[in-house]
């Protein structure tokens, strides 16, 4: 336990993960030979609520950013299972307090799901889609393109909007997600347990990815599937697992939060505000 704890520690303090020794990605040079700590940035932060009306569905959207002045580039969220509820508004803002527009639709409230669904409703990709149009047309983000960012089961909306509706090649400038599904959530036992959707292989934006080593086996099973698969096809997909660490340790809280939780936090956030940051700025 001692040796995880010392791992997450040094996870936590990486300001640059690309500036890292290829052969030790969680070490930070600056800190370790200079005792230099990274100081992350961290805005006040302000949020509203607007919504989206289609032909199809009437979608809330949760909207965080920095209260600064000035311009920050754009992040679209999408949520898993529990839509957007007061633990995932709290994930949004705390990205945002990095510095980025966060867009969070609620795509259950828009289709009248109830939340923690067991079956996957397609219609939801096509809401998605229609949202991502709605924040490049009239967003408060800088810049002419978004990264999308989920976790759970947005990971697999999220794969389908970039793939299937092709908006890898016009609309989004990368892919981040914590422990995604990566598999059609209908689709039957021995497809979850040892397959993963085809789209990830034909997912060409850069990709982080996070996931705890206790994640769920078959879950975690898909996720490495995946992750193998794509960077076997030489894609631009990094994977980064966090020891001690289970599912949802990106919003739990108290008194089933841990510290192990908080540090993983922490140190997926930071490597995704650097990661979205040199993306963006690439013009993708």
């Amino acid at each position: 336990m001692a040796y995880r704890l010392t791992v997450l520690m040094f996870l936590l303090f990486v300001a640059d993960p690309a500036a890292a020794d290829d052969r030790h990605e969680w070490l930070d040079p600056a800190w370790w030979s200079e005792g230099q700590l990274p100081v992350p940035p961290n805005h006040k932060v302000t949020s509203t609520t607007e919504t989206l009306i289609t032909d199809e569905a009437d979608i809330p959207i949760f909207i965080a950013r920095p209260e600064t002045e000035g311009e920050f580039p754009g992040v679209l969220f999408v949520h898993g299972r529990r839509g957007v509820d007061p633990l995932i508004e709290g994930h949004v803002q705390r990205l945002a307090a990095r510095g980025f527009v966060v867009y969070a639709p609620d795509l259950y409230v828009g289709r009248f799901v109830e939340a923690m669904p067991i079956e996957h409703d397609y219609a939801l990709e096509a809401d998605l889609n229609d949202v991502l149009d709605h924040v490049l047309a009239t967003g408060t983000h800088s810049g002419d393109r978004v990264c999308v960012y989920s976790h759970t089961r947005g990971g697999y909306k999220s794969l389908k909007l970039a793939v299937t509706l092709d908006r890898q090649s016009d609309a989004l400038a990368c892919y981040v997600s914590y422990y995604p599904h990566m598999q059609d959530p209908n689709a039957p036992e021995p497809m979850q347990v040892y397959r993963y959707a085809g789209e990830a292989d034909r997912l060409t934006l850069p990709a982080l990815i996070f996931v705890g080593e206790h994640e769920q086996y078959q879950r975690k099973r898909g996720i490495d599937m995946a992750v193998g698969s794509m960077q076997g096809r030489g894609l631009p997909v990094q994977l980064v697992t966090y020891p001690g660490v289970g599912r949802g340790f990106d919003f739990r809280e108290p008194p089933v939060r841990t510290f192990a939780d908080d540090l993983a936090t922490r140190d997926a956030l930071m490597r995704a505000t650097a990661f979205m940051n040199r993306q963006l700025r690439a013009g993708h």
